[in-house]
Protein backbone atom coordinates (compact mmCIF):
# COMPACT_ATOMS: atom_id res chain seq x y z
CA UNK A 1 0.00 0.00 0.00
CA UNK A 2 0.74 3.31 -0.75
CA UNK A 3 0.69 5.41 2.87
CA UNK A 4 0.89 9.31 3.85
CA UNK A 5 1.82 9.23 7.32
CA UNK A 6 2.20 12.76 9.21
CA UNK A 7 4.33 13.58 12.19
CA UNK A 8 6.84 10.50 10.76
CA UNK A 9 9.91 12.30 12.34
CA UNK A 10 9.57 10.75 16.22
CA UNK A 11 7.51 9.06 18.46
CA UNK A 12 4.73 7.37 17.51
CA UNK A 13 4.85 8.45 13.91
CA UNK A 14 8.48 7.20 13.91
CA UNK A 15 7.44 3.79 15.03
CA UNK A 16 4.46 3.80 12.73
CA UNK A 17 6.62 4.40 9.94
CA UNK A 18 9.02 1.75 10.83
CA UNK A 19 6.08 -1.06 10.99
CA UNK A 20 4.44 -0.01 8.19
CA UNK A 21 7.70 -0.21 5.77
CA UNK A 22 9.33 -3.34 7.37
CA UNK A 23 5.64 -5.25 6.48
CA UNK A 24 6.40 -4.54 2.85
CA UNK A 25 4.46 -0.93 2.51
CA UNK A 26 5.52 2.47 0.91
CA UNK A 27 5.46 5.44 2.84
CA UNK A 28 5.83 9.33 2.56
CA UNK A 29 6.44 10.64 5.44
CA UNK A 30 5.92 14.31 6.80
CA UNK A 31 7.58 16.53 9.66
CA UNK A 32 7.27 20.04 10.25
CA UNK A 33 10.73 20.37 8.99
CA UNK A 34 11.47 17.39 6.69
CA UNK A 35 14.98 15.39 6.34
CA UNK A 36 15.66 12.15 6.31
CA UNK A 37 13.50 11.82 3.34
CA UNK A 38 10.46 13.55 4.83
CA UNK A 39 8.32 15.77 3.41
CA UNK A 40 8.09 19.59 5.10
CA UNK A 41 4.80 21.17 5.86
CA UNK A 42 3.99 23.68 8.79
CA UNK A 43 0.56 22.47 9.56
CA UNK A 44 0.07 25.77 11.55
CA UNK A 45 -0.03 27.48 8.21
CA UNK A 46 -3.25 26.89 6.24
CA UNK A 47 -2.09 25.93 2.68
CA UNK A 48 0.05 23.59 3.96
CA UNK A 49 -2.17 20.21 3.97
CA UNK A 50 -2.75 20.77 0.36
CA UNK A 51 0.86 21.25 -0.38
CA UNK A 52 1.69 18.23 1.77
CA UNK A 53 -0.85 15.96 -0.27
CA UNK A 54 0.19 17.10 -3.71
CA UNK A 55 3.78 16.28 -2.87
CA UNK A 56 2.93 13.13 -1.45
CA UNK A 57 0.82 12.25 -4.06
CA UNK A 58 3.64 12.63 -6.46
CA UNK A 59 6.73 10.90 -4.00
CA UNK A 60 3.96 7.79 -4.22
CA UNK A 61 3.76 7.91 -8.07
CA UNK A 62 0.03 9.04 -8.20
CA UNK A 63 -1.91 7.12 -5.55
CA UNK A 64 -1.93 7.02 -2.19
CA UNK A 65 -4.18 4.40 -0.22
CA UNK A 66 -4.47 5.53 3.26
CA UNK A 67 -4.05 8.54 4.90
CA UNK A 68 -2.80 8.28 8.64
CA UNK A 69 -2.95 11.83 10.79
CA UNK A 70 -0.57 11.55 13.55
CA UNK A 71 1.05 15.13 13.66
CA UNK A 72 -0.33 17.18 16.24
CA UNK A 73 0.70 19.32 19.37
CA UNK A 74 0.58 19.40 23.15
CA UNK A 75 1.44 22.78 23.97
CA UNK A 76 -0.42 23.97 27.53
CA UNK A 77 -1.39 27.23 28.31
CA UNK A 78 -2.77 28.44 31.75
CA UNK A 79 -6.46 29.16 32.41
CA UNK A 80 -5.61 32.46 33.18
CA UNK A 81 -3.52 33.52 30.70
CA UNK A 82 -4.45 37.27 29.07
CA UNK A 83 -7.07 36.66 26.66
CA UNK A 84 -4.94 37.15 23.59
CA UNK A 85 -2.22 34.65 24.68
CA UNK A 86 -5.18 31.85 25.65
CA UNK A 87 -7.18 33.09 22.13
CA UNK A 88 -3.51 32.27 20.55
CA UNK A 89 -2.98 28.60 22.30
CA UNK A 90 -6.30 27.66 21.38
CA UNK A 91 -6.49 28.38 17.68
CA UNK A 92 -2.82 26.96 16.96
CA UNK A 93 -3.77 23.52 18.64
CA UNK A 94 -7.16 23.19 16.63
CA UNK A 95 -5.60 24.37 13.45
CA UNK A 96 -2.84 21.50 13.43
CA UNK A 97 -4.66 18.98 15.62
CA UNK A 98 -7.90 19.08 13.84
CA UNK A 99 -8.04 21.65 10.62
CA UNK A 100 -5.28 19.84 9.41
CA UNK A 101 -6.19 16.31 9.45
CA UNK A 102 -9.70 17.41 8.67
CA UNK A 103 -8.58 19.32 5.51
CA UNK A 104 -6.15 16.29 4.74
CA UNK A 105 -8.86 13.62 5.29
CA UNK A 106 -11.33 15.75 2.47
CA UNK A 107 -8.34 15.83 0.05
CA UNK A 108 -7.89 11.52 0.63
CA UNK A 109 -11.46 11.26 0.09
CA UNK A 110 -11.70 12.83 -3.41
CA UNK A 111 -8.91 11.07 -4.22
CA UNK A 112 -9.70 7.61 -2.61
CA UNK A 113 -13.08 7.67 -4.40
CA UNK A 114 -11.06 7.77 -8.26
CA UNK A 115 -9.50 4.42 -6.50
CA UNK A 116 -12.73 2.55 -5.77
CA UNK A 117 -12.05 3.33 -1.95
CA UNK A 118 -9.24 3.66 0.87
CA UNK A 119 -8.22 4.07 4.41
CA UNK A 120 -7.83 7.23 7.27
CA UNK A 121 -6.22 6.40 10.51
CA UNK A 122 -6.78 8.95 13.00
CA UNK A 123 -4.02 9.25 16.24
CA UNK A 124 -6.56 10.84 18.88
CA UNK A 125 -5.70 10.58 22.56
CA UNK A 126 -6.98 9.50 25.96
CA UNK A 127 -7.77 12.97 26.75
CA UNK A 128 -10.45 12.52 23.66
CA UNK A 129 -12.67 10.79 26.39
CA UNK A 130 -11.25 11.13 29.53
CA UNK A 131 -9.84 15.43 29.39
CA UNK A 132 -6.79 16.36 30.48
CA UNK A 133 -5.04 18.41 32.46
CA UNK A 134 -6.28 22.32 33.16
CA UNK A 135 -3.05 23.71 31.33
CA UNK A 136 -4.64 21.49 28.38
CA UNK A 137 -8.55 22.10 27.37
CA UNK A 138 -8.05 22.96 23.68
CA UNK A 139 -5.82 19.44 23.58
CA UNK A 140 -8.61 17.27 24.96
CA UNK A 141 -11.05 19.52 22.98
CA UNK A 142 -9.15 19.04 19.47
CA UNK A 143 -9.01 15.18 19.90
CA UNK A 144 -12.70 14.71 20.89
CA UNK A 145 -13.57 16.42 17.83
CA UNK A 146 -10.51 14.36 16.10
CA UNK A 147 -13.09 11.27 17.41
CA UNK A 148 -15.90 12.80 15.75
CA UNK A 149 -14.71 13.40 12.52
CA UNK A 150 -13.43 9.97 12.70
CA UNK A 151 -17.35 8.37 12.88
CA UNK A 152 -18.81 11.30 10.51
CA UNK A 153 -16.13 9.78 7.95
CA UNK A 154 -16.67 6.08 8.73
CA UNK A 155 -20.50 7.15 8.42
CA UNK A 156 -20.74 9.13 5.33
CA UNK A 157 -18.11 7.43 2.93
CA UNK A 158 -18.55 3.20 3.92
CA UNK A 159 -20.72 2.69 0.95
CA UNK A 160 -17.90 4.05 -1.01
CA UNK A 161 -15.53 1.95 0.43
CA UNK A 162 -14.01 4.48 2.65
CA UNK A 163 -13.56 3.38 5.60
CA UNK A 164 -12.02 5.06 9.26
CA UNK A 165 -10.63 4.62 12.46
CA UNK A 166 -9.24 6.19 15.37
CA UNK A 167 -6.65 4.61 18.07
CA UNK A 168 -6.39 7.04 21.46
CA UNK A 169 -3.47 6.25 23.45
CA UNK A 170 -2.75 7.10 27.02
CA UNK A 171 0.74 8.35 27.99
CA UNK A 172 3.24 6.62 25.64
CA UNK A 173 6.94 6.59 25.75
CA UNK A 174 8.68 8.61 23.64
CA UNK A 175 11.71 11.25 22.95
CA UNK A 176 9.93 13.41 24.92
CA UNK A 177 8.47 11.33 27.92
CA UNK A 178 11.78 9.68 28.79
CA UNK A 179 12.89 11.72 31.34
CA UNK A 180 9.48 13.00 32.93
CA UNK A 181 8.93 9.26 33.27
CA UNK A 182 12.09 8.54 35.31
CA UNK A 183 11.18 11.33 37.32
CA UNK A 184 8.46 11.54 40.52
CA UNK A 185 6.18 12.30 37.84
CA UNK A 186 6.65 8.98 36.61
CA UNK A 187 5.37 6.96 39.90
CA UNK A 188 2.29 9.70 39.68
CA UNK A 189 1.35 8.43 35.89
CA UNK A 190 2.18 4.84 36.20
CA UNK A 191 -0.03 4.75 39.97
CA UNK A 192 -2.75 5.19 37.87
CA UNK A 193 -2.04 2.72 35.02
CA UNK A 194 -3.27 -0.92 36.21
CA UNK A 195 -1.10 -2.23 33.53
CA UNK A 196 1.78 -0.90 35.36
CA UNK A 197 3.65 0.58 32.55
CA UNK A 198 3.12 3.21 29.56
CA UNK A 199 2.65 1.85 26.33
CA UNK A 200 5.23 1.85 23.85
CA UNK A 201 6.20 4.00 21.06
CA UNK A 202 6.21 0.82 18.26
CA UNK A 203 3.00 -0.69 20.54
CA UNK A 204 1.01 2.20 19.34
CA UNK A 205 2.79 2.06 15.94
CA UNK A 206 1.55 -1.47 15.49
CA UNK A 207 -1.69 -0.49 16.20
CA UNK A 208 -1.66 2.21 13.70
CA UNK A 209 0.22 -0.60 11.06
CA UNK A 210 -2.59 -2.86 11.86
CA UNK A 211 -5.79 0.23 11.31
CA UNK A 212 -4.65 0.99 8.19
CA UNK A 213 -3.56 -2.25 6.66
CA UNK A 214 -5.43 -5.13 7.91
CA UNK A 215 -8.21 -4.56 10.08
CA UNK A 216 -11.91 -5.35 8.26
CA UNK A 217 -13.82 -2.96 7.03
CA UNK A 218 -16.37 -3.82 9.14
CA UNK A 219 -14.91 -2.47 11.87
CA UNK A 220 -15.14 1.12 10.09
CA UNK A 221 -15.32 4.14 13.02
CA UNK A 222 -14.07 2.03 15.76
CA UNK A 223 -11.83 3.61 18.02
CA UNK A 224 -8.98 1.32 19.95
CA UNK A 225 -8.12 2.83 23.20
CA UNK A 226 -4.45 1.70 23.98
CA UNK A 227 -4.05 3.35 27.77
CA UNK A 228 -2.99 0.41 29.53
CA UNK A 229 -6.79 0.55 32.14
CA UNK A 230 -5.69 3.91 33.03
CA UNK A 231 -9.27 4.59 31.50
CA UNK A 232 -11.53 2.08 30.14
CA UNK A 233 -15.37 2.78 28.80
Amino acid sequence: MNILLTGASRGIGAAARTALEQAGHRVAGHSTRGGSGLIDADLALPDAPRRLWDQAVHALGGRIDVLINNAGIYEGVPDDAPDEGWHAAWARTMTINLQASSDLSRLAIAHFRTFGGGRIVNVASRAAYRGDSPQHWHYAASKAAMVGVTKTIARGYAAENIVAFAVCPGFTVTEMTEEYLASRGGEKILAEIPLGRVASAAEIGEIIRWLATEAPASATGSVIDANGASYVR
